[in-house]
């Protein structure tokens, strides 16, 4: 018991060092709450796109656009990604790290997100289209008070899923200057030489926030399953 009160003010108390993780906590969450954001309002684009061409036909070269950009996203280390935004495509003395973790797992994570909601577009029966069109609106209408609603109420709990996944893949952001939770605990790790306590307490707070938002995510399943009787 000792040993452990000593490793938690070596590691958490002496010179403020809680502060690493604190401030490394921010900015997870702020990258991980606009990435999904942009991931939801990108995903939602594409695969309306790729739905609309699998429904009609129509649309193929956007349809051709959208499947390259999935294979690339799809296919390729987010790390690499967040490398190349960072290293590549912006300055890095001009746009901020956080900035730049943002965009990079913002568009990595429409990659998914898209065909979450393409899944949910093509769950909907054939007949709900019909009856859309049979009560006068036309395509876009039809997708817009009819087909999405019960798309998004379908794919809800995986998009929460989603959110869940894209908050354990920020944990890279520290390979582009960003002092975010793992690297917070990495900095402490380098002052103190001891790599298990604060290795331990970055998992444990990963532990925790997952253990939150699957917790929200499974009573929002619920609720919708009851909703639906």
């Amino acid at each position: 018991m000792e040993k452990l009160k000593q490793a938690l003010y070596l590691n958490l108390i002496k010179d403020d060092r809680w502060q690493y993780l604190t401030g490394g906590l921010k900015n997870t969450l702020i990258i991980t709450l606009f990435a999904t954001l942009i991931g939801i309002a990108l995903g939602l684009l594409i695969a309306i796109v790729r739905a609309t061409h699998d429904k009609t036909g129509k649309m193929k070269f956007l349809n051709g656009v959208c499947q390259v950009y999935l294979t690339v996203i799809r296919g390729t280390p987010v790390v690499i990604q967040l490398m190349i935004f960072y290293y590549c495509i912006f300055v890095s003395r001009v746009f901020a790290g956080v900035f730049v973790g943002v965009i990079a797992f913002g568009l990595n994570s429409a990659a998914y997100v898209a065909e979450i909601f393409r899944s949910g577009i093509m769950s909907i029966d054939e007949g709900q289209m019909e009856a859309g069109r049979s009560l006068g609106f036309n395509y876009v209408q039809t997708m817009r008070y009819i087909i999405m609603p019960q798309a998004f109420k379908n794919v809800l709990p995986a998009l929460c899923n989603e959110f869940v996944v894209l908050l354990k893949e920020t944990s890279v952001a520290g390979y582009v200057a960003v002092q975010d939770l793992t690297k917070g605990g990495d900095i402490i790790r380098s002052r103190t030489y001891d790599a298990w306590t604060p290795l331990l307490i970055v998992a444990a707070v990963y532990l925790a926030l997952t253990m939150i938002f699957n917790h929200f995510a499974q009573n929002l399943e619920r609720s919708l399953r009851k909703n639906e009787r």
